[in-house]
């Protein structure tokens, strides 16, 4: 309601970011004012704050076509954010009867995949807000899923009953189960989809053959357990994060020397909540980011292996960070129940 004053009443105006578009008439030229530095994304702001979640975040990511982000955790429940303007949440999607571990997007963007505690893996249906499907086979947390990057919808997922299990959104239950002798905690497929990647809490990066039903080789290095595998935007490596406090990044393509660790990198914590911290590759494969149980945010150089940013705000472990699909935005999702959208250039 627009309640018009007289001149001499004094007006509460709300305060809003000052725009950088504004353009000043003088009595002859114009000035163009610029409020501050210059902007590297369509954002509302250069960092935005979303709240409004119940319960720690463990799990975000964005939408393929940058639009929008979801966010998972431990209140069972996924939500669903505006990327751009006031990023709102729109939607709530309600299923789960444990703790959302992770969730994935289809590379259509049509389908949200998201591993819980409650033993299932769901798929969801973006557009209507709906769950499509529930899978059932496991029999403790699942921790980890991952899903295709082409061809038909297979997911792989991995939990503490020591098995992963492949899925496709197609059929009726589990299509294949490949039994590790410990808990998974990270799980991703291979480029091709011929294989999965596996991390648990005996510190080895398993990758099994779809075909075989049986491990092809394994990637030692790590002292203690895996928390996160991201497969590169070329599908030629893999990051791994793991609790010995180092990032790695393996080659992972079939003809590779005997020695696949290439990188190593350090910074970042992994504290007493002993969570399972994802970490992530920016689109063209320059960067790469993990959470951190020190409440920073880290994005090494993959060339160079260095920091490039410890961003503050977070007063809870970071437990993922991810890159927007196609502008220089990041977003991160914390035990402190907050995401943070910040621009990185």
């Amino acid at each position: 309601m627009d309640i018009k004053r007289k001149a001499g009443d004094s007006a509460m105006v709300p305060f809003k970011k000052p725009r950088t578009d504004l353009v000043a008439y003088g009595s002859q030229e114009k000035a163009v004012l610029q409020m501050g530095p210059p902007r590297l994304s369509g954002l509302e702001a250069p960092i935005m704050l979303l709240t409004g979640t119940e319960g720690e975040i463990y799990t975000c990511k964005f939408s393929p076509d940058g639009q929008l982000i979801a966010s998972a955790g431990f209140d069972r429940l996924i939500c669903f954010w505006n990327v751009y303007g006031e990023c709102e949440n729109f939607a709530v999607l309600k299923g789960h009867n444990g703790a959302v571990m992770e969730i994935q997007f289809s590379t259509d963007g049509n389908t949200l995949f998201s591993a819980s505690t409650d033993k299932t893996v769901a798929l969801w249906d973006v557009e209507a807000g709906t769950r499509i499907k529930k899978m059932k086979g496991h029999t403790s947390f699942v921790n980890a899923c991952s899903a295709a990057r082409r061809g038909p919808q297979i997911i792989c997922s991995g939990s503490d009953d020591g098995t992963i299990k492949l899925w496709d959104a197609r059929k009726r239950g589990v299509q294949q189960t490949f039994q590790s002798t410990y808990q998974v905690t990270s799980v991703t497929f291979n480029d091709t989809a011929e294989q999965i990647i596996s991390g648990g809490i005996d510190n080895d990066i398993k990758v099994w053959d779809l075909r075989k039903n049986d491990v092809l080789y394994r990637l030692r290095g790590h002292a203690d357990t895996l928390t996160g595998l991201t497969l590169s935007p070329d599908g030629s490596y893999l990051l791994s994060n793991s609790m010995d406090n180092t990032l790695r990044i393996w080659d992972i393509r079939p003809f590779a020397p005997q020695e696949r660790c290439v990188k190593i990198m350090q910074g970042h914590q992994h504290t007493f909540e002993k969570n399972l911290l994802r970490c992530s590759w920016s689109p063209d494969g320059s960067k790469v980011a993990a959470g951190s149980g020190d409440r920073f945010v880290y994005i090494w150089d993959t060339t160079s292996r260095r920091i490039l940013y410890k961003l503050p705000g977070h007063a809870g472990s970071v437990n993922e960070v991810d890159f927007h699909p196609n502008e220089p935005i990041i977003v991160s999702g914390s035990s402190d129940k907050k995401l943070y959208l910040g621009e990185i250039e």
